[in-house]
């Protein structure tokens, strides 16, 4: 008996934390508002970017790949996420009427990409994972395209687009750090160091250390247009650095766990979201009271629009169970992250991160319903012939369960 208390709470872990955040921004908004006199809003940015590298870590270059080894699935998913989701928010933000910020955040939640939570929840569910990672990196690496245009295309009568900044801001908070993150799966996964090369490891970790602060010395004015990839660039080769340095430390003098960062990560992560949703929530308290259970309601009518479209389409293009379940998942499933940080740093607009902070907390909610329901009910031998790919990356992507964002 007591053991089914500890598992819920391992279960719901984030949707918890997140739901305590909410509650001590709405009743005291000022605890994150300001702290020491700095507007809490210039960290969400750089949040963003460590969950993102996070998110990068879990990442190989075979991901890439496997649109070689299935391309139809991959590009069916990829097409139905990019055209349900902007399309269904579009609609319902005008169906219901919502201010304009609030309107351009609904519409910005359904243009983003989708995110890690879908690979966790496909898993859970028994569709394709190796394709749910596929379509997650391969649409995030296409957002700073796709977002932009359809932001410009259905949000531009409602808020102004700045298309450009939109893009260089992506690059900056989601392709800059995944790429990062890239780089460090490599140090962490790759050939364990002999004692000897000690020294190299240590010498290359302070020499990514100072080309970190080697680009942030220099100016402003050398940057010119690309100064919003500045601050991508900086935290990036930090991090680097940060994990060569780390795997020193950790893995050859202290002989610690090579899977060291897979534990860590997600608590950072999941600390990184609560605190993002907090002062969202805390800046934009007072219109929240206003539309807020109308802003719900639109949040679970297009989260639950999008699992039952995306699956039905991939019927339609005559997918296999398991992969419909995994296009479904993708669709339903929008990064909230990337999301909230344009709606901050390109919109300027907390009324427009309130759609995001909305849909991020629910959709973790929605899918863990779906997937035990799925679960329940398992795909035939014959569709799930991807089993044994998919079981590799399973408990790659049960790392991240506790840092749902998104």
């Amino acid at each position: 008996m007591t053991s089914r208390p500890r598992d819920f709470y391992k279960k719901y872990a984030f949707t918890i934390w997140v739901l305590v955040f909410v509650g001590a921004s709405m009743v005291r908004p000022a605890l994150f508002r300001v702290w020491f006199g700095t507007d809490l809003k210039i960290l969400i940015v750089p949040l963003i970017q460590i969950i993102t590298f996070g998110m990068g870590t879990t990442l190989s270059g075979k991901d890439f790949k496997n649109v070689l080894v299935m391309p139809k699935p991959v590009l069916i998913g990829i097409g139905l996420q990019f055209t349900i989701m902007p399309l269904v928010g579009f609609g319902i933000a005008m169906t219901f009427g919502f201010p304009p910020e609030v309107a351009a955040g609904i519409i910005l939640i359904g243009s983003v990409s989708s995110g890690v939570a879908s690979n966790v929840m496909t898993y859970l569910a028994g569709g394709n994972v190796p394709l749910s990672v596929t379509i997650t990196s391969c649409t995030t690496l296409l957002s700073p395209v796709v977002t932009p245009f359809w932001m410009k295309t259905l949000a531009g009568r409602l808020v102004p687009v700045d298309v450009l900044a939109m893009m260089l801001s992506i690059f900056n908070m989601i392709i800059i750090p995944i790429v990062a993150g890239l780089v460090a799966h490599k140090i962490l996964y790759g050939t364990r160091p002999c004692e000897e090369r000690k020294i190299k490891w240590l010498l290359a970790g302070l020499a990514v250390k100072a080309l970190a602060v080697g680009v942030l010395s220099i100016s402003t004015s050398a940057w010119g247009a690309f100064i919003p990839l500045k601050g991508g660039l900086v935290l990036g080769l930090a991090l680097i650095g940060l994990t060569i340095l780390s795997k020193l430390i950790i893995t050859v003098v202290f002989r610690g766990p090579a899977n060291w960062m897979d534990k860590v990560l997600p608590v950072v992560s999941m600390g990184a979201i609560c605190l993002i949703i907090a002062v969202i929530t805390a800046q934009s308290r007072d219109q929240l009271l206003s539309v807020g259970l109308l802003l719900i309601l639109a949040a679970v009518l297009h989260n639950g629009l999008g699992y039952g479209l995306g699956y039905w389409s991939a019927r339609l293009f005559r997918l296999d169970e398991s992969a419909c379940r995994a296009v479904a998942m993708e669709v339903g499933m929008q990064n909230g992250g990337m999301a909230s940080g344009i709606a901050i740093d390109v919109l300027k607009s907390t009324s427009a991160a309130l759609a995001p902070a909305i849909f991020g907390p629910w959709m973790n909610i929605s899918g863990s319903l779906l997937a035990g329901w799925w679960r329940r009910r398992p795909a035939k031998a014959a569709e799930g012939a991807v089993a044994g790919a998919a079981a590799g990356k399973a408990a790659e992507a049960q790392t991240q369960n506790s840092c749902l964002e998104e």
